[in-house]
């Protein structure tokens, strides 16, 4: 097994050990997209046969050997040993089809996961987050994505705050999500261009990221509980956005 240090495709950025990516559905998409080199694959003897595994080097392993590698027993029979993940460049989302999801600081991993499975499910072209202030695309994330971000396009950039102000020059818009300001989201018109930003669990978006935004829309509550969960919340206006009008 290799000895380099964890890089920001595992558990944490600032641990030691190898990449990894862990889950039946992360590590099959690992392979699937190809984007990074599988170096081995820790598994249980059942999961090791999984055909999408083949070509991979295999070993096969206790639940307690895969549990100890992973950090956790929500493995499901299987460990990608990988590399660190790619990042994309912002300009080459900026000039790809389709709109683009800005989270401004999510601090939890499985939001970002979350968050990166309905964006690649409504078929952006890719997510951007801050490099200070956010998990970066860890195991915890990618197993949250269920592997959406080994085929989503996900960059990072110093400044939420100056990519939105920046904008204009790319033929975007900037739509923020806010619960207390904005306009209802189905009342607006939304194109391809969109650039959907969310802020922080709780949160919210930050002042000055909230005054760069070109426009600010709201998902009305209709019940008690007076929002919806980050991931939810990205669903209902993702969709609306690729749906158009």
């Amino acid at each position: 097994m290799s000895t380099r240090r964890r890089g920001r495709g595992a558990r944490g950025e600032d641990d030691d050990g190898p990449v990894l990516v862990y889950g039946r559905n992360p590590v099959r998409e690992l392979i699937r997209a190809g984007r990074r080199p599988v170096q081995e694959v820790w598994a249980l003897a059942q999961a090791a046969e999984d055909p999408e595994l083949a070509g991979v080097t295999v070993v096969v392993k206790r639940r307690e050997d895969l549990a100890n590698l992973a950090g956790t027993g929500d493995h499901q029979g299987m460990v990608a040993i990988t590399e660190d993940y790619p990042y994309a460049d912002p300009q080459a989302l900026l000039e790809g089809d389709g709109p683009i999801m800005v989270l401004d600081e999510v601090q939890d991993p499985r939001n970002l996961g979350a968050v990166a499975r309905v964006a690649d499910a409504a078929g952006f072209a890719g997510l951007v987050i801050p490099t200070r202030g956010s998990p970066g695309i860890t195991a915890v994330a990618c197993k949250a994505s269920a592997g959406a971000v080994e085929h989503l396009p996900i960059a990072r950039i110093g400044s939420i705050v100056a990519f939105v102000n920046d904008l204009a020059g790319s033929g975007r818009w900037a739509c923020g999500a806010d619960s207390d300001e904005g306009t209802d989201y189905r009342e607006i018109e939304w194109d391809p261009a969109a650039v959907i930003v969310l802020g922080a669990e709780g949160a919210g978006l930050r002042p000055r990221v909230k005054q760069v935004c070109d426009q600010l829309v709201r998902i009305p509550m209709r019940g008690r509980v007076g929002s919806l969960n980050l991931s939810t919340a990205a669903a209902v206006l993702a969709f609306r956005a690729t749906a158009g009008g």
